[in-house]
């Protein structure tokens, strides 16, 4: 966590070096603020600084390392317990499917969206309880 907090501080500096750039070049070359480059960098460089400063925080607050940040760590010390997910299971695709066709309905036609949403729903209550009824079932 050390060394990605250092990533994300050596980025915020990037990202400002670069909005003073890109600000000084606007002005010399045009002799205006372009705003729209200039909000987007210095945006992105804010997003950095939250970024770098929360994981500067979290590995302060763990006091110790973890495995990615010794020498010596093993692949077997940084491969926690993910959860359990059924490999037969189809109704992650009918989910993703429900939420683009919802995605789709806010983009071409608004009754769309109540197909997709009742399908979500569908989608949702048939991956929360697919352990509780039929073949596997406890």
């Amino acid at each position: 966590m050390r060394v990605n907090a250092v990533l994300w501080w050596i980025l915020a500096a990037f990202f400002v070096v670069v909005d003073v750039a890109y600000l000084v070049w606007n002005l010399v070359s045009y002799g205006a603020v372009e705003w729209s480059g200039t909000v987007a960098l210095s945006l992105a460089a804010i997003a950095s600084i939250f970024l770098a400063f929360y994981l500067t925080r979290a590995h302060s607050a763990e006091h110790g390392e973890l495995p990615e940040d010794r020498i010596d760590g093993e692949i077997d010390e940084g491969d926690p317990e993910m959860g359990f997910y059924s490999p037969w299971s189809w109704w992650p695709i009918m989910l993703g499917f429900s939420a683009a066709l919802l995605m789709l309905g806010l983009a071409v036609g608004f009754w769309i969206c109540f197909i997709g949403a009742a399908l979500l729903l569908v989608s949702v209550v048939g991956w929360v309880f697919e352990y509780y009824r039929g073949y596997f079932a406890r």
